[in-house]
């Protein structure tokens, strides 16, 4: 797959303070990179230096092939962003908010129309488009910022906190729209202070912390840093005892104790595990009511690594 951002040794440093200190990564076509960091690792620097905002001191920053940097227009031209912060103009209705960037992009007359129809339609937001953004809730302002970042058409968007302050059923449709833009060819950059959503929508996370990328990968890469197992559940009836000396003949399998209702394993890669335990039980004669795996998940990894929660 195609790389669209390209970042490679990036160091922006402020007098004595190393701020960001040869960040690098990579984010192909259609590609969710989640990048996560404590407060202070260097993320607001990092992606204002990806977005061409500032200049970095040394390292490079390609977008799809081409040098990128606060003077290079044409590469700018190809991205999106979503700030923390919503950049709307809150007595203007949404439609007007949208003419207002597409101009900033160059777009107008009829093919800044068709843009504007096109990213209200994405965002859900066509049937409220002229009413003013004064009135709408805290995720309906989200989605019309996210609409402004897509009247280009981005080969590559930067969402940063796109869902911060705002309600779960909003956020649960901003999500959903993220995955389906990635689905569509876009590369995304999503740093985000909610570990439940890196676990849900991106490919692949860099954990950001004091100006460096100290961990990547995707998400079961990155749990089994940590050498822990992960915890298979399963209800049967009956025959738990006998249950358990089978599977735990299982390659992968390091431990499966009868519990009351059930057979408990620890184990390598639940997930890939499981037809194999299906498999065991049924050439048994024994019914399974339910299976549930239980994985390490990324706040563990990210408190590893960095001492820190993500939030705070």
């Amino acid at each position: 797959m195609e790389d669209v951002f390209v970042v490679e040794g990036v160091k922006k440093s402020y007098g004595d303070s190393t701020v960001v200190d040869g960040v690098g990564f990579r984010i192909r076509k259609g590609e969710i990179y989640g990048l996560l960091g404590p407060n202070g690792a260097g993320k607001t620097t990092t992606i204002s230096i990806v977005m061409g905002i500032l200049q970095a001191d040394s390292g490079k920053v390609e977008i799809s092939g081409m040098p990128h940097g606060p003077r290079e227009m044409r590469t700018k031209a190809l991205l999106g962003f979503v700030p923390q912060q919503n950049a709307l103009y809150e007595d203007l209705t949404a439609r007007e908010n949208l003419r207002f960037f597409a101009r900033l992009y160059g777009l107008s007359g009829s093919v800044a129309r068709e843009r504007i129809e096109e990213v209200l339609t994405a965002v859900g937001l066509a049937d409220r488009a002229d009413d003013l953004v004064s009135s709408y809730s805290g995720g309906m302002a989200r989605r019309t910022a996210i609409a402004a970042g897509l009247l280009n058409r981005p080969q590559g968007l930067v969402l940063d906190e796109p869902t911060a302050g705002v309600d779960p059923q909003s956020r649960n449709a901003i999500l959903e729209h993220v995955r389906a833009l990635a689905d569509s060819g876009v590369a995304v950059l999503y740093s985000t202070h909610y570990m439940e959503e890196a676990e849900r929508i991106c490919d692949r996370v860099g954990i950001l912390d004091d100006g460096r990328i100290r961990a990547e990968g995707t998400r079961r890469e990155l749990v089994d840093t940590l050498g822990e197992r992960d915890r298979v559940v399963l209800e049967l009836d009956g025959a738990a005892a006998d249950a358990a000396r089978a599977l735990e003949e299982l390659p992968g399998v390091h431990t499966a104790v009868a519990t009351e209702n059930g057979v408990e394993l620890d184990c390598d890669r639940g997930a890939e595990l499981a037809p194999r335990i299906v498999r065991a039980l049924a050439d048994r004669g024994l019914e399974l009511r339910s299976l549930t795996i239980h994985e390490p998940d990324l706040e563990a990894v990210f408190l590893h690594i960095t001492g820190k929660a993500l939030r705070g």
